[in-house]
């Protein structure tokens, strides 16, 4: 069900000469609340493990752009039967951290411009998630790689 690979990461090097390993995690979850909800929690156990504290900065930002990705695939990119995966990807040479979401909707693709989305309005009941994507991620956006699922995915750094 899940995955931890470490690959190289190309020219970054350590102390000893060898290649600085990539960390990936993927989990496929239920399209639920409670699937967005252990995808928050997964990812925020896997920073740890990777270094980053419950209580850190880091964590909490990236614990909080998995929730609301898990959430709006559970929410807009529901299919009966059918699950969410969540990728997390550790380039350790810049502690960069990538977070993919993909869902089986590739019709519904969020809108994404240079521009960050605009402040919903107070009464509004939706449109805060990917308006706090924009504002925490350092970069974000959406891709099909196939005819049947879309992926959106952010990256955000990881300073200690």
């Amino acid at each position: 069900m899940n995955r931890e690979i470490a690959r190289s990461a190309g020219p970054a090097d350590d102390l000893s000469g060898h290649a600085i390993p990539v960390r990936h995690f993927s989990i496929r979850l239920a399209a639920s609340r409670r699937g967005a909800h252990l995808a928050r929690q997964s990812a925020s156990e896997r920073l740890v493990t990777w270094g980053w504290p419950y209580v850190s900065e880091a964590n909490h930002t990236a614990a909080l752009l998995v929730a609301e990705l898990a959430a709006n695939a559970a929410l807009h990119g529901r299919e009966r039967g059918r699950d969410f995966r969540l990728c997390l990807t550790l380039f350790p040479e810049d502690a960069t951290l990538r977070i993919e979401v993909t869902d089986p909707r590739p019709d519904r693709r969020p809108p994404v411009s240079a521009v960050p989305p605009s402040v919903p309005s107070l009464d509004a009941e939706s449109g805060r998630g990917l308006f706090l994507v924009a504002a925490l991620a350092d970069r974000w956006g959406t891709t099909c790689g196939d005819p049947y699922t879309k992926t959106v995915w952010c990256e955000v750094g990881l300073q200690q």
